[in-house]
């Protein structure tokens, strides 16, 4: 049964709340994150990232996403690698929690990757993940025309979801390319109101995530850093996020980045400290949300460890 929204609302937010808002039928439990920064939130993504800078290495980010238009997405990721045995293996912990419209979700993974030598410079990995998202549905903060709507006056009960990925990262001191599949496990929940779910292996939902980058210098304290991520899924087209930083004496990072028929952003970085820096960015939308949204903010803190005192700490470029 369709339901009619308040009048007041624009078709197109309609059409949008009808794609955030959780109605009838089954739902698909998890969404795939969008990041502006992904080139300084790689753990998330790639399980084989883990362990790839050679010492224990944390990022926080915070992303508000079409500020100004209730129900847009919010999210906050937090996560810490590092590497063991003699840097074969790398270990990781990532956390997200998300919001869009009226569902909640949370989600842990943790990571494991072996690393393998490639020269005397490169080294390649491969990676798995496994976790579970907590997954919630607030239907009650629904508003319809019809008064006491039966469908929207419950809450879908907390459940929780497995899943798992995997990756393979390659990387030097200034090339890096990886391809993962973070999640690989379908998720439904049950749209009535039930704890009922479904979870199941299905290749043609997979998401799959290429990225790469270089950095090579342009003088003695100006270097350019192009990367890109492209996102793949069945039956849908191809995203490709292009970014290109300059960085200026190994403080300032300067960045443009385009995302397909999508956005437009501007990126700045602060290596505040060789272990801390603080990243921003900002989204322009180029499609019709431009109308009814202020655009998009993320920011984001990294800080890498140091335990060896005696060793010189150079900022890492991945």
């Amino acid at each position: 049964m369709k339901k009619i929204f308040n009048a007041r609302i624009d078709l197109l937010l309609c059409k949008i709340a009808c794609l955030i808002l959780i109605g009838v039928g089954e739902t698909q439990a998890q969404f795939e994150p969008q990041f502006t920064q992904y080139m300084f939130n790689e753990m998330f993504i790639n399980p084989a990232y883990a362990g790839s800078r050679e010492q224990v290495a944390a990022t926080m980010l915070y992303r508000n996403q079409w500020v100004g238009l209730e129900g847009a997405p919010k999210t906050q990721t937090a996560s810490i690698n590092g590497p063991l045995m003699n840097k074969k293996l790398g270990l990781g912990l990532s956390m997200m929690n998300e919001t869009i419209g009226v569902t909640k979700e949370f989600a842990v993974y943790g990571s494991y990757a072996y690393r393998i030598q490639v020269g005397t410079k490169g080294a390649f990995a491969m990676g798995v993940q496994g976790g579970f998202i907590n997954h919630q549905e607030d239907l009650s903060e629904v508003i319809t025309n019809e008064e006491n709507d039966n469908e929207f006056l419950f809450n879908t009960p907390k459940v929780v979801l497995p899943n798992a990925g995997y990756g393979m990262y390659y990387n030097t001191d200034k090339f890096y390319a990886g391809i993962a599949i973070p999640r690989m496990f379908l998720n439904k929940v049950a749209g009535d109101g039930s704890a009922a779910v479904t979870n199941k292996l299905d290749l043609k939902n997979w998401h799959y995530y290429f990225m790469s980058g270089y950095v090579f210098p342009v003088s003695e304290s100006v270097k350019l850093k192009p990367s890109v991520m492209v996102k793949a899924v069945s039956g849908a087209p191809l995203i490709a996020d292009i970014t290109l930083h300059a960085l200026l004496k190994d403080v300032f990072w300067l960045g443009v980045s385009y995302r397909t028929e999508d956005s437009f952003a501007g990126l700045a970085t602060f290596q505040i400290t060789p272990q801390l820096r603080i990243g921003y960015s900002y989204d322009y939308t180029l499609t019709e949300l431009n109308n009814y949204n202020n655009g998009t903010h993320e920011i984001h803190l990294g800080y890498d460890f140091s335990f060896n005192k005696k060793k010189v700490v150079t900022p890492r470029y991945f």
